[in-house]
């Protein structure tokens, strides 16, 4: 009776010095001011973590550098300092609470304290599904331009990747810089000089309404997000064999099902 309530009492004893474990931190999108922030952001126990140099650099205008142990970023009068490991970092001196952490070699914090510290406002994006800030910059697009911009990349891609869509998005505003295509998004959507470029032109789909993310997508391609640099074409070999752009470009990478080409 005795060792049967002892192994009782040890295993009540385990039971409670159980705890929860931490949720596990995974990738989410951040985007500010319609750019995709490129290096990996987290989503971790309730709080975005975004890499300082990352962020600021889509911001413009700041300096980061290491110094003693600490990132230091300056722009102007304004300056931060973020010790990894700190509880806190500093603006000109005032502490702001948010844990500091060293990452792959990047300083990361937690973004809604930063963006509070620096005035930036920020908000959860349900169809981005992750953080979109916004510096009070307005950012206008031409409205046809991301009319036709958005639907290709739709038509083309809606199932991909938020990076993958945005890549279609290259692909086709590079065609408008290429002195071998049309001088404007719409006319190299419906361009026909060497057959169809685009399967959704002959099937129909480019008039289907966008996705809330490829309206996103697109908005990230035209802010100047790149992806897939100077890459002219691009073709899903699960639809296509793409024999005359494997022949005659210069394969550059594969983002989801689409293989894109210089």
């Amino acid at each position: 009776m005795k060792r049967t309530l002892s192994a009782l009492l040890a295993l009540l004893t385990a039971l409670l010095l159980i705890r929860p474990a931490a949720a596990a931190a995974r990738t989410v999108p951040v985007t500010v001011d319609d750019a995709l922030l490129r290096e990996t952001c987290y989503l971790e126990s309730g709080s975005t973590l975004v890499p300082l140099r990352g962020l600021l650099g889509l911001l413009g205008g700041w300096t980061v550098s290491w110094q003693s142990g600490q990132a230091v970023a300056v722009s102007g009068s304004r300056a931060i300092r973020a010790r990894p490991g700190a509880s806190s970092f500093t603006v000109n001196g005032v502490s702001y609470p948010g844990a500091v952490s060293l990452r792959n070699g990047r300083t990361y914090l937690p973004l809604r304290p930063l963006c509070e510290a620096l005035g930036l406002s920020v908000q959860w994006d349900g169809d981005l599904g992750g953080a979109a800030v916004r510096s009070g910059r307005a950012r206008s697009y031409d409205t046809e331009d991301l009319y036709w911009l958005s639907r290709v990349i739709s038509a083309e891609s809606r199932g991909e990747s938020l990076e993958g869509q945005i890549a279609v998005g290259n692909v086709v505003l590079n065609r408008v810089r290429s002195a071998e295509f049309p001088e404007s998004i719409r006319a190299v959507v419906f361009d026909r000089k060497d057959g169809v470029q685009f399967e959704p032109v002959s099937n129909g789909s480019i008039y289907d309404a966008p996705t809330p993310r490829s309206v996103i997508a697109a908005k990230a391609a035209l802010a100047g997000t790149d992806i897939v640099g100077g890459c002219l074409y691009f073709y899903a070999p699960a639809l296509s064999q793409g024999t005359w752009i494997k022949n005659n470009r210069t394969y550059y990478t594969t983002i989801g099902c689409h293989r894109f080409y210089l």
